[in-house]
């Protein structure tokens, strides 16, 4: 059973390093029950390096992540159990079918009904793939794929990191439509995109990060208000300096 008070996701003081280069240099934020929380920041920012932390793929150096309550490093099946995961490249067993992938998955996830997948597959149009080797798959459709072993097993909290690549713009709308469905039902996203349009409508917060570091948090109107920018990307250019920098080189090239 989840505790009632349990947060879905407390990163506290997060610390990854690769070698001598500092990756996320001490971040610290909250997901909370019902909430959509935008992690955005600059390629080379950090948002990968904590969303693999946060999975156990890289190793902390720092910190702590837990997920309702759990320790990430120290109750890892208790939390996969509770999250799905969609990564920018997501990791597939390219060898199996779709079909296939689900089966082993499911296996592992210990699923007994395999109804909700199919309903995901029929959703997504991926029916006339599943026999299909994912190595011979679009890459829409091998993150189609991905979506779906991240939703198969209803989750209680999704982590998504540029969910949306290759994707056509019907599977998007959908994928759109179960990301709010799943805060809707009291569930937590943690989202990552570099689409401020597609952030500033969807994310209940938005934490910016540079360089490791947290440079802005707030709901989308608190920040426009405190930076001063009409739209999310107005705010991110200037929370992460990139406003001048742009500048910069456009006076550079005359």
């Amino acid at each position: 059973m989840l505790s009632a008070a349990a947060v879905p996701v407390r990163v506290l003081s997060l610390l990854v390093k690769y070698g001598p280069k500092t990756a996320v240099d001490g971040l610290t934020f909250e997901v909370g029950r019902g909430e959509i929380y935008g992690l955005l920041g600059p390629n080379g920012a950090g948002k990968t390096s904590t969303i693999k932390a946060m999975i156990g793929l890289v190793d902390m150096e720092g910190g702590s992540v837990s997920v309702y309550g759990r320790d990430v490093r120290n109750e890892a099946v208790e939390v996969k159990s509770l999250v799905g995961t969609v990564l920018e490249s997501p990791v597939l067993f390219d060898s199996l079918t779709p079909n296939e992938f689900f089966e082993f998955v499911g296996s592992v996830r210990k699923l007994k009904d395999e109804r909700r997948i199919k309903v995901l597959v029929d959703a997504l149009e991926l029916g006339e793939y599943v026999d299909t080797p994912i190595a011979a798959l679009s890459m829409g459709n091998k993150q189609k794929v991905a979506m779906i072993t991240a939703l198969m097993h209803e989750p209680q909290l999704l982590i998504l990191d540029e969910p949306f690549n290759g994707l056509d713009v019907r599977s998007v709308a959908i994928f759109k439509d179960l990301i709010l469905n799943q805060a809707g039902k009291g569930g937590a996203v943690l989202f990552s995109t570099h689409i401020m349009e597609v952030a500033e409508r969807m994310c209940s917060r938005v934490g910016i990060i540079d360089k490791g570091k947290m440079v802005a948090e707030g709901t989308v109107d608190q920040l426009k208000a405190t930076i001063r920018g009409s739209t999310l990307e107005e705010v991110f250019l200037k929370a992460t300096n990139l406003e001048q920098e742009i500048s910069g080189i456009i006076k550079g090239l005359g």
